[in-house]
């Protein structure tokens, strides 16, 4: 079922995210007449039997929702941060391996809020 669904879709990007026992997969696609959008899966192993199984959950985002989705998402993020959980610092969640990007590090902010840009 899962092919029937793709068919005529070309993945022009994808990127990982490994948490626990959840896995996030952000995947840029093309249609057949090269329009794009997002598709945001979890992925999150549990046991069966002797072995696992993969429960996944996806969320298909179109460009003209994009800008919507990061705002709520940005204002979502920063309200726990700022406002239920201020105390916590959110930087042991980082991983040791982390590098920041390049416009980053050309900002040269050091600034804790998440802001997610689609530029």
């Amino acid at each position: 079922m899962e092919d029937y669904l793709n068919k005529g879709q070309e993945e022009i990007f994808s990127e990982r995210v490994r948490a626990g026992k959840r896995t996030y997969f952000f995947d840029v696609k093309a249609t057949r007449s090269n329009d794009y959008y997002l598709t945001i899966t979890e992925s999150k192993r549990r046991p069966k039997g002797d072995g696992f199984v993969y429960d996944k959950h996806k969320i298909f985002l179109y460009k003209e929702d994009f800008n919507k989705f990061v705002e709520a998402l940005n204002k979502s993020v920063n309200y726990v941060k700022e406002e239920l959980l201020p105390e916590e610092d959110f930087s042991k969640f980082d991983r040791d391996n982390y590098e920041p990007t390049e416009a980053k590090m050309e900002e040269g902010s050091e600034d804790d809020t998440t802001e997610l840009k689609w530029d």
